[in-house]
């Protein structure tokens, strides 16, 4: 097989630095090292999610001679007592186990001396590529020769730090349309789901309900996925509860559009949102959790829905959400925002704290839940009768 001209290669395979970032993606969500080189370093990561004693000493021999680092968000630097804000290095002794990394990443409070150090672009792009995979937020990473690094283990591949930074937005340029057809819910809403893909193999869904007027404001539900509350019915949160009264106010208005979007947890993925469920169980708030494991309070990046709006044709439209950050990214973007429709669900025992921080501290439109802060929770206002 005779190698392409470049036209048809990029054709094919894209430019080399969107080949880098993808693959790279892929390393890291497999638990794999990449090679990121940046203008003044280049460096050997190893993502943290799944380290064992095991892969630490094998990560540490592949780095030798250099002695390994942790790098932290910036959100995380600050939950360990470290002003920042920016990505740190921690400098890790020969005496440093996999426990105390994974303590110093996703544990509360952890007991630890450490001296933090600035990092440059290579680093902070491996923050962004473990955040884009959903996996914990910290990467270990080793300072290594650029013209040797891939001499030394040809199966790790090189990624330049600014491919990665680049690596959202052309992700967003490729968004197409894979498949759609029409599906009738059980709740007797008539729809047609829309699967978009992206050159990463996101996922994205728009649910089109009924038959919306594209010559007048669309209403518009943009849905960030929650298996626990979406598929399961978890009462911790309010997302199924607004997911079922989105669609009946989409079907009562006579159409719609819901765009189900891959961001789990405020888009830090599922096995991190499960992970802040335990800080939450154990006295902080949803916000704190999730600064506490390295994240933002909001993870979620809009460009996406921006993109699926344009391309359904719905760029003026009116917003059922209570999240004003939701409306201000959409209108920086273009999107015309008519209205807003708000979505008040149940407040109950087990979603009452999690919701007064969504008003409280993220600032979303929730008066309802300040009512109700007045009020004994449903549970015990009350209390189910015993089954005999």
């Amino acid at each position: 097989m005779r190698n392409g001209d470049g036209k048809l290669s990029s054709i094919l395979y894209g430019t080399r630095e969107q080949v880098g970032a993808s693959r790279a993606l892929g390393e890291f969500r497999s638990g794999r090292p990449v090679i990121i080189a940046g203008s003044n370093e280049t460096l050997l990561c190893l993502p943290v999610e799944g380290l064992d004693q095991d892969r630490l000493a094998a990560f540490r021999a592949l780095a030798a001679p250099m002695a390994p680092r942790l790098v932290v968000t910036s959100r995380r630097a600050r939950s360990l007592g470290i002003e920042a804000s920016e990505p740190v290095a921690i400098a890790l002794s020969e005496d440093v186990d996999s426990r105390t990394v994974l303590a110093l990443v996703a544990e509360n409070k952890p007991r630890f001396e450490f001296h933090p150090e600035p990092v440059g672009a290579a680093a902070v792009a491996a923050i962004d590529l473990v955040k884009f995979a959903q996996v914990l937020p910290a990467v270990l990473v080793a300072d290594v020769d650029p013209a040797s690094a891939e001499a030394s283990d040809p199966r790790i591949i090189t990624v330049d730090a600014e491919a990665v930074s680049r690596s959202h937005e052309e992700g967003m340029r490729s968004l197409a349309i894979a498949g759609e057809a029409h599906v009738p819910l059980a709740s007797g809403v008539r729809t047609r789901f829309m699967v978009f893909r992206d050159s990463f193999g996101g996922d994205p869904v728009a649910v089109i309900v009924g038959a919306p007027d594209l010559s007048m404001p669309v209403p518009v539900r943009i849905q960030s996925a929650c298996l626990t509350g979406d598929v399961f019915g978890s009462r911790r949160c309010d997302c199924g509860d607004q997911l079922r009264l989105a669609l009946a106010r989409l079907h009562e208005a006579g159409g719609g559009i819901i765009l189900y979007l891959a961001q789990e947890g405020r888009g830090l993925g599922l096995a991190n949102k499960i992970r802040t469920y335990e800080f939450q169980d154990a006295g902080l708030d949803t916000v704190d959790a999730n600064t506490t494991l390295g994240f933002d309070d909001d993870e979620r990046d809009y460009g996406v829905a921006v993109r699926m709006l344009q391309m359904l044709g719905a760029t003026r439209i009116k917003l059922l959400t209570n999240n004003p950050d939701k409306i201000d990214s959409l209108a920086r973007a273009g999107i015309e925002i008519c209205g807003r429709i708000p979505l008040e669900t149940p407040v109950n025992a087990d979603n009452r704290r999690y919701l007064t921080a969504k008003a409280a501290r993220a600032g979303h439109h929730l008066g309802h839940v300040i009512a109700a802060l007045s009020e004994p929770p449903q549970s015990l206002k009350n209390p189910a009768p015993l089954e005999s």
